[in-house]
């Protein structure tokens, strides 16, 4: 039971590492509205940092627009400093009621280096798979030393770890890949 619980826990990290890979691709800039853009931006609310999107309600209704409506109109000038503050790059304008965001388009330069980014996102993702496949390893074969799991059964749950292991790292490809995609097409 004991090599059980460890592939377990082995498989859902691995899910993890895929799923923080997948919100780091959503944060990136690629030239298209998405409300995602905004997940990583918090604003000074009473003096208290709070994300964007539990102050305001945020559409997107063109491609390249965020419209941001706070339900308190006195933190309008909070988030347009928060968002100017952000790493984002985009200048917000105001009208009193709402605050808009003009995603600009990607110039060719930008978008090789968003590339870049994304396949460096995508390492970290990979590494933290492995990470997780090497941890597991340690785990089983210290069962083996201690006398708990034979040797065969090393070798198994060492196999069905690797395939864990390539069946994630394939998923993180896969998530690169349409990320590439959306950053050189638009």
């Amino acid at each position: 039971m004991l090599v059980e619980d460890v592939i377990k826990e082995a498989e859902e990290r691995m899910k993890k590492c895929v799923s923080e890979t997948k919100n780091a691709f959503n944060t990136l800039r690629t030239g298209r509205a998405t409300p995602a853009l905004l997940e990583k931006i918090f604003v000074d609310y009473y003096g208290a940092p709070t994300p964007i999107n539990q102050l305001a309600n945020i559409t997107v209704p063109e491609a390249r627009l965020i419209v941001i409506q706070p339900w308190d109109k006195s933190v309008l000038p909070e988030i347009e400093k928060a968002i100017m503050k952000s790493d984002l790059g985009i200048n917000p304008t105001s009208d009193g009621e709402v605050v808009r965001l003009a995603i600009p388009p990607l110039t060719e330069e930008r978008r090789l280096e968003l590339v870049k980014i994304v396949k460096k996102k995508a390492e970290d993702g990979r590494v933290a798979v492995r990470n997780v496949r090497r941890e597991a390893n340690d785990e089983i074969k210290s069962a083996q030393k201690e006398g708990l799991i034979s040797e065969d059964e090393l070798k198994k749950a060492q196999e069905r770890v690797q395939k864990l292991t390539d069946k994630y790292i394939k998923e993180i490809d896969m998530l690169l890949a349409e990320k590439e995609k959306d950053v050189i097409q638009i």
